[in-house]
């Protein structure tokens, strides 16, 4: 059983080699950066072994739980991913289910992002098996496949800005506004594809459409603030050269920041991003999603996902104008 457990999982964990910035041929602003990058990249296959090979949820976190606090979010992305591609498998299952269930809640927010990863890998008829029964969180599966897409197909989703005009998933839609979150997660790859180099982000968001810069300046807010990689210095550049979407760089980096708290994983690095992003320390920053949740519901067509981001963009904007 062990033996068929360890096969499990070397069949289905991807090569650590594809996580190298090398192979990626992303840009590579200097050694530290590249080191953390690549860090993300391995721990995050160090989840995804993990839960491939457990038993049961509960065993995987014991080497999850393993994993030191900057990364440890990301192995619980990768163990999210490799637990919805286990229920997909014939004979399914409730692995995400189960990780959800127990220490895999403090970091339900990467877990979603984890099902999108899945969700890139598998078959479009498998999709309805993916779990993710959050109405608000389950949008986070697209920023998932938005990131997966971009950092994996890059020369099409980055460099030639491949933009989904609807999206079939959730299948009640809004299909227009399931593509905007892909963008969100476009967004946040494309701080790992340029290496957490500011200047070359806003290069590269400069050559998308116009109307696609907030979702993904939201995304690059949430990868500056949650993986790091760039000091106070270039992060205040960020924020200046950002303009008219820094309100949505904040509202990435409170949604990091909430991901960080709710984990009991805040460390300094996010401290430095929030208070520079947001205005904030940590902690108050997550208090505002927190605040925004309260009495949320859908406004028309607007899903409650665009109300609750929107209403934290709206109180970033505020206070920069105050």
């Amino acid at each position: 059983m062990k033996a068929w457990r360890t096969l499990r999982r070397r069949v289905l964990t991807p090569d650590v080699s594809q996580t190298l910035m090398s192979v990626r041929g992303f840009h590579v602003k200097d050694q530290a950066g590249r080191e953390r990058l690549e860090n993300v990249g391995r721990y995050f296959l160090t989840g995804y072994a993990a839960a491939a090979e457990a038993r049961t949820a509960a065993e995987a976190e014991v080497p999850l739980e393993a994993v030191a606090a900057p990364y440890r979010g990301f192995a619980y992305e990768g163990a999210a991913m490799a637990s919805a591609v286990r229920d997909a498998l014939p004979g399914g299952g409730r692995h995400v289910r189960d990780l959800l269930a127990g220490r895999g809640d403090r970091h339900v927010y990467m877990a979603y992002v984890g099902v999108g990863w899945a969700m890139a890998r598998l078959p479009r008829p498998l999709w309805g098996r993916l779990h993710a029964p959050d109405p608000l969180l389950r949008w986070l599966v697209l920023d998932g496949y938005g990131f997966h897409q971009a950092y994996f197909k890059t020369s099409r989703y980055v460099d030639g800005q491949y933009r989904h005009d609807r999206f079939p998933w959730p299948v009640e839609g809004p299909a227009d506004y399931a593509a905007r979150v892909v963008d969100q997660g476009v967004g946040r790859a494309t701080w790992f594809v340029c290496g957490t180099d500011a200047r070359r982000v806003v290069q590269t968001f400069d050559r998308f459409a116009a109307d696609r810069r907030p979702d993904l300046y939201a995304g690059a807010g949430l990868a500056a603030t949650y993986a790091g990689g760039a000091g106070a210095q270039e992060l205040t550049w960020l924020r200046d050269a950002a303009g008219p979407y820094a309100a949505d760089l904040a509202q990435g980096a409170a949604f990091a920041a909430g991901a960080r708290v709710r984990a009991g994983l805040v460390v300094p690095h996010n401290e430095v991003a929030t208070r520079i992003l947001c205005g904030l320390p940590t902690q108050a920053a997550a208090a505002v999603t927190d605040e925004a949740r309260i009495d949320l519901a859908a406004v028309g067509a607007t899903p409650v996902y665009e109300v609750w981001r929107q209403r934290i963009k709206s109180t970033f904007a505020s206070t920069r104008r105050a």
